[in-house]
């Protein structure tokens, strides 16, 4: 289990879901039914953002695998949404904590947010952490968001996948799965390759590869402390421990095996990319390689693309900068949206 973390603003019963063993989904669940009032009311800028007149909504869905898929939605309240932003969180994460502040200020203007828990993790069912098939988590995101736009309030409108780092490689093979059904795509940080400070090295890389065909869940996977690596803002390294649904174990070695292959196909495969996108990433960015970000630019075959590239910002661009930099990334996102649904027809 990752390193427990206790909070003085709760009582001891909630401490101890807390501290549970996260690799059920029952407990996960319970942790984040009992925290989220107060995970949602850190002193953080993107909960600070006003978002009067979004209603939300969760909901549980069994998939075509027989797995309970947690998702949630954010819709302006008093007028159709502009246009639909089907979210892909990063490896770890959930689409209940910093996700919803980013959804909130894109709801906020006009945009209907769309975000689910991949299998295995957050709230939706799976061993915590656990990647058996890239393939087959990619094919879990196009299945449900196919149903997210096939609701016939939704079916005329533009439709944009969001990517954050892990999730910018769902949302690229999303598109290259699906080449023609949408509008565009964000790509913050995304996960294209994985920088040389966070890859194992090539002969232990070997060496988990043997191990991994007869131990695949195991968490042996040496990482660096990844938020001291992804915040900027050292203020921030506190907050991200508030997201208790979290995968913070050691990575296990299939779901490592996974992200790397993964990421060598999209590198042979960044020409086929063909939808219009921007791009965002951090030049100080040891997470993810921003390099391969400025090879995407140069190499997708879209007409329609642009790069964004900030000096001295690392790999959490919407969560771990300074407010001002994390309020610029988010207006430089409404600014291409707002430009690429002006132009969009509506049926």
């Amino acid at each position: 289990m990752g390193k427990k973390v206790k909070f003085l603003e709760i009582n001891d019963q909630v401490q101890k879901l807390l501290d549970a063993d996260m690799d059920n989904v029952s407990a996960r669940r319970s942790a984040r039914e009992a925290f989220k009032q107060t995970q949602l009311s850190i002193d953080h800028c993107l909960f600070k953002i006003p978002y009067d007149g979004v209603k939300m909504k969760e909901s549980y869905e069994l998939n075509s695998r027989g797995l309970e898929i947690f998702s949630k939605s954010w819709l302006p309240e008093t007028s159709p949404p502009k246009a639909l932003v089907c979210f892909c969180h990063g490896y770890g994460d959930t689409c209940t904590f910093f996700v919803e502040g980013i959804a909130r200020k894109l709801a906020s203007s006009g945009y209907g947010v769309f975000a689910m828990d991949y299998a295995g993790f957050g709230l939706s069912e799976g061993l915590h952490g656990y990647i058996p098939s890239f393939h087959k988590l990619v094919d879990d995101v196009i299945e449900h968001y196919s149903k997210v736009k096939e609701y016939p309030e939704f079916r005329t409108l533009p439709s944009f996948l969001f990517g954050q780092s892990m999730g910018g490689a769902v949302a690229l093979k999303v598109h290259l799965k699906q080449p023609d059904s949408w509008t565009g795509a964000i790509l913050v940080a995304p996960m294209c390759k994985i920088a040389d400070d966070m890859a194992p090295s090539w002969l232990l890389t070997q060496v988990l590869i043997g191990v991994a065909k007869v131990l695949p869940k195991q968490k042996l996977v040496p990482m660096n402390d990844f938020t001291a690596m992804a915040f900027r803002d050292k203020k921030k390294i506190p907050l991200a421990t508030y997201n208790v649904i979290a995968y913070k174990d050691k990575p296990r070695l299939g779901t490592a095996l996974e992200l790397l292959r993964t990421t060598q196909e999209i590198e042979n495969e960044l020409q086929e990319v063909s939808l219009p996108l921007i791009i965002l990433h951090g030049k100080a960015d040891v997470v993810t390689d921003p390099s391969v970000s400025k090879a995407l630019y140069e190499k997708a075959r879209s007409s329609d693309k642009k790069l964004n590239l900030y000096d001295e910002a690392y790999h959490s661009l919407l969560e771990g900068e300074p407010d001002e930099m994390i309020l610029r990334v988010l207006g430089d996102i409404i600014s291409w949206l707002d430009d690429h649904t002006k132009s969009v027809p509506t049926d």
